[in-house]
């Protein structure tokens, strides 16, 4: 795959998404997060993912004011929380993620968690704001199958991304939503695509790893851009904010990615969605 940084895949809505981006899940609020969006701009990221959740948000803000690079050239996630499920709470949550991080828009606005009962009220109001210009696309976080049928079932917009704990230590356990997304144009973000370093010492991957000169952490974002992932490493040191983008000089083979593919565990390193009802 001939990529760059700055390639990017086009979405069902037709909107260009970034295929790598900075994740800020668990990065401090303040100095430390805003450092660590520097340190990725400097490296050509454009694209930041962060949630209601986070608690970073006015962060994430100051970060892209401070950057000297325009908002247009920055793509920007946020998600929407679970206690704030149902439409009119949705409409103001979504606001209130705005006001933290200044901004008139995001680049794309996920429902976090499917939660029970209230999903397809909560789905209008994405819609809505989506149609008001407050969020350009729009998706999901965390669904399977059951849900992703639900919403497309009733509803007018198809979500343009699906974002799931994705690596070859999870890929067959969570196969069937892949699929399910790749057949309706729904695009996939890998979250956690190092598994939170619990297998970065696994044997199989650290020979891989060193059949291609590369980190394990390397090994495994190329995977993801190979299955045609977006993919979400997270880091709040620089030299492996680097490190993490220091992936489009080689190619895994096929043989190679059937050996990561045929990793599966089972392993969720968050919450396993597959339990959500």
């Amino acid at each position: 795959m001939n990529l760059t940084i700055n390639s990017t895949l086009e979405l069902n809505d037709g909107h260009q998404i970034p295929r790598i981006g900075l994740g800020v899940y668990r990065s401090p609020a303040g100095e430390t997060t805003i450092s660590a969006i520097h340190a990725a701009f400097a490296e050509g990221y454009r694209h930041v993912d962060t949630a209601m959740i986070y608690a970073n948000e006015e962060s994430v803000g100051e970060a892209i004011a401070s950057s000297n690079i325009d908002r247009e050239d920055i793509y920007l996630t946020s998600k929407l929380w679970n206690r704030d499920h149902g439409y009119d709470k949705t409409l103001k949550a979504c606001e209130a993620s705005l006001g933290r991080l200044k901004m008139d828009y995001l680049d794309l606005y996920l429902i976090h968690w499917p939660v029970e009962n209230l999903r397809l009220d909560t789905w209008r109001a994405m819609e809505q704001l989506k149609k008001d210009g407050k969020c350009r696309s729009i998706g999901v976080s965390n669904y399977m199958v059951r849900h992703l049928q639900e919403l497309m079932d009733n509803s007018e917009i198809l979500p343009a991304v699906n974002q799931i704990e994705l690596s070859p230590y999870n890929f067959k356990y969570l196969e069937d939503v892949v699929d399910f997304c790749k057949e309706h144009g729904i695009a996939v973000e890998a979250y956690s695509p190092l598994t939170k370093a619990q297998k970065l010492n696994d044997p199989p991957l650290v020979e891989i790893a060193a059949r291609y000169q590369k980190t394990p952490a390397q090994v495994l974002i190329r995977w993801s851009l190979q299955h045609d992932f977006i993919v979400l490493p997270k880091s709040i040191r620089p030299q492996r904010i680097a490190e993490n983008c220091a992936i489009y000089d080689f190619d895994i083979s096929d043989a190679d990615m059937a050996i990561l593919d045929g990793l599966n565990e089972d392993l969720i390193t968050g919450w396993d969605p597959t339990s959500a009802p």
